[in-house]
């Protein structure tokens, strides 16, 4: 008689195992998953039928997604968010969503400050040895190509800009006037490809995602999300926060994610990189890309 399968015992292998099948599983499941996954943090203190009213599905699914994942009941699969909940607390979420929930007379500005200092303090804990991995990776490739797209486009070319200042070898996936599959056409076996984005997903984004597993190159994904479309195919995921006071998902974490490892992969490229970046510098000086600050006011003050 065969062996039934081992359930995951902890949240990184049901992570894991979720992106490895997230493709095969039934739309309802898909829902699920992702909620249980995007909100640890809930599981352990909200029954099962308040968790599945939050994802929008029936406490029935939730019973049948445990099973599928080969737990014996939603009780099993619920015991590995308890476990991961005691060895990683995420509170900052939690506090920035009490924080919207509360009347306040504190000023709007003051409120979405708030919210942002949850999302950045989160994103050392989504991301603790994935920032490593992904410059290690990007470090060692050919050839760097960075895709955004809408409201990831910022984070994407920050990066670009960035990593640009001491690396040649790295290019921006623009997609402008219909260019997205030329543009693609440029990625090999031995480059990396960077893609930004978070819910809902872009077309494009899935395109270039789906265009670098076609031709083996490896993939670094920062999105909202370990199990996004975009990401389930990638070497690393770098997750950040959307929490916002505003109408609108919240990029900024993004862009600090994006800086960090720009920082990050400045330090493994050591000095060619330190020569490169003054050089890059010395040139955009003496091409006049900035203002010069160095002369005397001819006004009176």
């Amino acid at each position: 008689m065969a062996k039934k399968p081992q359930a995951p015992h902890s949240l990184d292998e049901l992570v894991a195992l979720v992106r490895e099948r997230f493709a095969q599983l039934s739309p309802q499941f898909q829902i699920a998953v992702r909620y249980l996954i995007d909100h640890p943090e809930q599981v352990p203190v909200e029954s099962m039928r308040r968790v599945a009213a939050n994802a929008g599905v029936q406490p029935a699914t939730m019973v049948r997604l445990a099973q599928s994942l080969h737990y014996d009941g939603w009780e099993s699969l619920r015991q590995v968010f308890v476990r991961s909940l005691h060895q990683h607390p995420r509170r900052y979420t939690d506090q920035a969503r009490d924080l919207l929930q509360k009347r306040s007379s504190r000023a709007q500005l003051s409120r979405h400050i708030a919210v942002q200092t949850s999302n950045l303090r989160l994103l050392e804990e989504l991301n603790e040895g994935a920032l490593n991995e992904a410059a290690r990776l990007l470090t060692r490739s050919k050839h760097v190509h960075i895709a955004g797209f809408r409201a990831s486009y910022a984070a994407a070319y920050s990066l670009h800009y960035l990593y640009g200042l001491f690396r040649n070898s790295v290019s921006l996936i623009r997609g402008e006037a219909g260019l997205l599959e030329l543009e693609m056409r440029a990625m090999e076996a031995d480059d990396a490809v960077v893609i930004v984005g978070f819910a809902p997903y872009s077309q494009e984004a899935m395109r270039v995602a789906e265009a670098a597993r076609r031709r083996g190159c490896r993939s670094v994904v920062i999105c909202d999300s370990k199990v996004a479309p975009i990401a389930l195919n990638a070497e690393v995921v770098l997750e950040f926060p959307t929490e916002t006071s505003g109408f609108f998902p919240s990029v900024a974490p993004a862009i600090v994610l994006v800086e960090a490892l720009a920082n990050r992969l400045l330090g493994r490229s050591g000095q060619q990189a330190l020569s490169a970046l003054g050089f890059a510098e010395d040139q955009l000086h003496s091409e006049g890309a900035y203002l010069d600050m160095s002369g005397s006011s001819t006004t009176d003050p």
